[in-house]
């Protein structure tokens, strides 16, 4: 029989596999369309007839367009070819009530060439918004001299201090367009949702047809390209290109615009589904779909890592092998780490694990500690328990290699520090102060690892260990080294990804030595008795090479020890 943790385990894994072959099934639909079978009710391609065409790209500051009143031309492409790729630069007429905090809107026409979009029946045309709001980043400035006034803080010095958090219209410098140019033909019985509200059909003689599918590509739109509107702006720059497009790759870009949107709709910010969207956009399709596969495996991993890590320390009656400082260090860590990416305003997809592990590392140590709150009325009343000879021991080899450590941690951390204040550029005191220890916690942060390395080597053991959690940690975190290329996150986050490979590797060589000195031991053993362990030395559960109860030893099972005298 499973016991009830394996077999919750096991149906974790089960949904997983199940969710994932949904998945790729799912996507599968997405990028293959089943063709007309029958000429009784297909849906042909009006591009067959190859039309010629043009293409008009028109500003204006309403919504809705219902006549050619009030709008500017700013694009003509007379003879379009759908086939062509093509990219021009445009300046575009900023109205006044634009730059006081207005909106702007393009309006992307195509129609038969020689005819106006509003006299051509067989057009077809999008709308799309060339502003969008956000609330501009701080200017940063040197916290000593005050360097770095732009104009922008100018400005900005200028409003009330409750209108600096208020969002102002930024200009989308980049207008990319697509259109399905296979000759696919439809089944009239079974169109895609997906495409059916950008096709526009119409009847020629007995055939139905539908016009060219336009497409604009939202997902291009970055927040880092975005452009704050000033009242000085007359005249912005505005990037259209053109690509055509196929039929899956239409639709699967259609599904991740919608995803997009609907994180908008669940509360996330423009910055946070900008980071979404550079998954999509900066990768290429292949290299997309191996990412989604990592993902997946990285959510199983985070779970069952946070799943063993509870497990274990919620067991934990003794700290004899662990620690303790290692244990605060983590959960300082964790803590600066989260508050610097929320400084940083960094995408939710890192801000929410990061602030998850900051409160169990941060219950970690109050297990480590042995510590318990007793409520006095309003006052609380902090208790901490005893150590046994064994944990006084650990904690003996734990401050002898934080000693060591102090000496070259302390120096690099201040004169890091005081570097940053003199030559980086911060938005405030807080921020500089955030920055220099989450500093300290990246570049010498895996210093405070050592400890923890140094007792198991002191103590000849890994047994007090949670492997089963940093077994998941270690396959997450080359997991993460992917993930850094691919999520925008500031710089030293990304390097301490890869530092942390190094640390893994260094807790794994330490376990395969402790395998290699047991085994050996048990085969040294078995050779003084040839029928087996005689009783002399028996190797029993209760005894004391099994334990390793002799002096300076703690309590640690022989499968994860090195090093034993026989």
């Amino acid at each position: 029989m499973w016991s009830g943790r394996s077999s919750f385990t096991s149906l974790v894994v089960g949904v997983f596999v199940v969710y994932v072959v949904h998945t790729c099934w799912v996507m599968y639909g997405i990028v293959y369309t089943r063709p007309c079978g029958s000429d009784g009710n297909c849906i042909q391609p009006y591009l067959a007839r190859r039309p010629k065409l043009q293409l008009s790209v028109y500003t204006t500051t309403r919504s809705n367009l219902g006549a050619e009143n009030n709008v500017d031309l700013v694009l003509n492409v007379e003879d379009f070819d759908v086939e062509s790729k093509f990219e021009r630069t445009v300046n575009v007429s900023v109205p006044k009530k634009t730059r006081n905090n207005g909106t702007l809107y393009a309006y992307i026409f195509l129609h038969h060439a020689g005819i106006l979009p509003w006299h051509d029946g067989k057009q077809v045309h999008l709308v799309s918004p060339l502003t969008t709001y956000m609330v501009p980043k701080p200017e940063e400035v040197n916290l000593l001299t005050g360097e770095s006034i732009t104009q922008q803080q100018i400005e900005a010095e200028k409003k009330p201090p409750s209108a600096l958090d208020e969002p102002v219209s930024h200009w989308r410098p980049r207008l990319t367009l697509n259109v399905m140019v296979d000759d696919f033909v439809f089944d009239g019985a079974s169109l895609p949702a997906d495409v059916h509200r950008y096709m526009k059909m119409i009847q020629l003689g007995k055939t139905v047809h539908y016009l060219p599918i336009l497409f604009i590509d939202q997902l291009s739109n970055r927040v880092k390209d975005l452009m704050v509107i000033n009242r000085s702006s007359t005249e912005l720059p505005l990037t259209v290109s053109y690509d055509k497009i196929s039929l899956g790759r239409l639709r699967f870009w259609i599904h991740m615009q919608d995803a997009v949107y609907s994180l908008q709709q669940f509360g996330f910010s423009e910055k946070d589904a900008d980071e979404v969207k550079g998954i999509f956009v900066d990768t290429n399709l292949y290299f997309l779909a191996l990412t989604f596969f990592v993902a997946a495996f990285h959510l199983l991993f985070d779970f069952l890592a946070f799943k063993n890590d509870i497990s274990f320390w919620k067991k934990k009656r003794s700290m004899i092998g662990m620690s303790t400082k290692a244990v605060l260090w983590r959960a300082f860590s964790t803590v600066v780490i989260f508050l610097f990416l929320l400084d940083e305003q960094t995408s939710l997809l890192v801000l929410v694990p990061a602030g998850i592990g900051a409160a169990i590392e941060l219950w970690k140590v109050k297990k480590a500690l042995k510590m318990s709150v007793v409520w006095r009325g309003l006052r609380p009343h902090f208790q901490f328990g005893t150590y046994s000879e064994s944990e006084r021991k650990t904690e003996e080899y734990d401050t002898q290699a934080m000693k060591y450590l102090s000496y070259l941690l302390y120096p690099l951390c201040i004169g890091g520090a005081v570097y940053s204040l003199l030559n980086v550029k911060y938005k405030s005191w807080y921020s500089w102060l955030i920055n220099s220890f989450v500093n300290g916690v990246y570049a010498f942060g895996f210093l405070f690892m050592l400890p923890q390395l140094f007792v198991n080597y002191k103590m000849k053991s890994v047994a007090h260990l949670p492997w089963k959690a940093f077994t998941y940690k270690a396959f997450n975190t080359f997991i993460d080294d992917v993930f850094a290329f691919i999520i925008t996150m500031p710089t030293s986050h990304r390097l301490a990804c890869f530092r942390d490979d190094v640390v893994f590797l260094v807790y794994l060589y330490q376990r395969c030595v402790a395998a290699v000195a047991t085994s050996t031991v048990w085969r040294a053993r078995r050779g003084r008795h040839p029928r087996g362990l005689g009783t002399g030395t028996e190797l029993r559960p209760d005894s004391e090479h099994t334990t390793g109860r002799h002096e300076g030893t703690p309590d640690i099972p022989p499968a994860a020890t090195w090093g034993l005298a026989s």
